[in-house]
């Protein structure tokens, strides 16, 4: 008898839930060294000495809307839950034990290391947030509604330490950018400042590097946890929105980079594209005002025909940019939108059968996408879609940005070093207009 596609569907979710639920959570180690530093002839990971810095930590700035942690045996400062207000502070990652620069800048570039570089998380300090949501408000006789002043005054506050925070930063850092990280499903606190100081570390500690951890769940039964980070997702495109803001307009910020993955890719474009249709309607040029450089998204856990829209539902509103000269499209970032994209990631097999989904963006190989769709895209300007098809390099190919040293090297040099596709430090191979490849490697 003929198997359903229905039967290998449920049968595929099940193992692929069972998979997830199994895996163990081992130490976390610093990603491997991307070829681009590897020796013997790699470039410096740092750029300058940085003995003066002290502490080998990674210091990051975070930004949160998770609830405080209520779990009596966790020892994370935020857990699972929603709060009804964006914090935000400060965290150090520590990597190794006694580790001095030398040995750390010696293991950095190496493709096979000597030493464990263990990451863990050290002191973590909560330096302000905001009033809770939503605003008190006041009536006054006339029946007009205002915000309450008192509320303004905390929000006020709060921004300024903020702003303060950030170019308190900046001056200290070689480049006045700040570099925004966003994670996915089942991720903790921890685990996104990991990422991050991953990312952070091999960009040559150069940029502020902050990022913004939202109440994903990663505990429970899977399917209900997913389910329960979805809407989770949601609650906080808000709150990411107000920050990507106020790190575009805090003093001494040239330049914004986002990055994101998995889940946290549908947070960020829902975010990025509330921020673009707010500008617009006030006949603000977005690349202009918002100072995003790229936008980076790997593994994005999105339906091809929902992401499609979030890039692009704005030149199909031509109402909404009526007061731009002869209707121009306005210029959204000053780089690149730049998508990963791998159909080995076995972790969104889950998401595209709940979803029943056609497609992720995340899972999309380079004969799936449509030739008059990548000359649109093509027309659309600063677009690219990059397919990793190689080996898996964690337990469900789904972290390749960072576990592969091939993806992470193309990653650093588009953000660190400003490379475009094509040039001899990003030489993958060109599919389509919009379209490249990773070479196979040899072994």
């Amino acid at each position: 008898m003929p198997v359903s596609r229905r039967y290998v569907e449920l049968t595929s979710l099940t193992v692929a839930v069972l998979l997830l639920g199994a895996c163990a959570s081992a130490p976390r180690q610093l990603m491997p060294t991307p070829v681009l530093y590897q020796q013997p002839g790699g470039e410096p990971v740092f750029a300058e000495p940085r003995e003066a810095l002290g502490s080998t930590d990674i210091d990051l700035l975070f930004i949160t809307d998770r609830g405080a942690e209520t779990d009596p045996e966790s020892t994370l400062p935020y857990g699972q839950g929603r709060e009804d207000r964006i914090k935000f502070g400060t965290t150090r990652v520590s990597i190794g034990e006694d580790l001095t620069w030398d040995a750390l800048d010696r293991e950095s570039r190496l493709a096979e290391r000597t030493r464990e570089l263990e990451l863990s998380l050290a002191r973590t300090q909560e330096l302000g947030g905001f009033p809770a949501e939503p605003y008190d408000v006041v009536r006054d006789a006339a029946g007009n509604v205002y915000r309450d002043p008192e509320v303004l005054r905390e929000h006020d506050q709060a921004k300024r330490q903020f702003e303060q925070e950030v170019a308190r930063r900046i001056a200290a850092s070689p480049r006045n950018e700040v570099i925004l990280y966003v994670h996915g499903f089942n991720e903790t606190f921890e685990s996104a400042a990991f990422t991050t100081a991953d990312l952070c570390h091999f960009l040559g500690r150069e940029s502020v590097c902050a990022f913004f951890t939202w109440p994903a769940s990663s505990t429970g039964n899977f399917l209900t946890s997913y389910t329960t980070t979805t809407e989770s997702a949601d609650y906080a495109v808000n709150h990411l929105k107000k920050v990507i803001r106020m790190l575009a307009r805090a003093p001494g910020v040239e330049r914004v980079q986002l990055l994101a993955h998995s889940r946290g890719t549908a947070l960020m474009l829902d975010a990025v594209r509330e921020l673009m249709l707010e500008t617009i309607a006030a006949g603000q040029e977005p690349s202009e005002v918002l100072n995003i450089d790229n936008l980076v998204l790997f593994s994005p856990d999105i339906d091809v025909d929902v992401g499609a829209q979030a890039i692009t539902s704005y030149v199909s509103d031509p109402d909404l940019i009526s007061v731009w000269p002869s209707r121009r499209l306005p210029r959204s970032i000053s780089g690149y939108l730049t998508v990963y994209s791998s159909p080995e990631d076995r972790a969104l097999l889950v998401s595209r059968i709940l979803f029943r989904s056609r497609n992720r963006v995340g899972n999309l190989r380079a004969d799936s996408i449509k030739p008059e769709v990548q000359d649109y895209l093509k027309r659309f300007g600063r677009f690219n879609i990059i397919i990793y098809e190689g080996e898996r390099t964690d337990a469900f190919g789904h972290s390749y940005f960072t576990t592969n040293p091939q993806v992470s090297a193309d990653v650093i040099a588009l953000l660190r070093y400003g490379k475009a596709l094509g040039d001899p430090a990003r030489e993958l191979i060109q599919k389509g207009p919009v379209v490249w490849e990773f070479p196979e490697v040899a072994r």
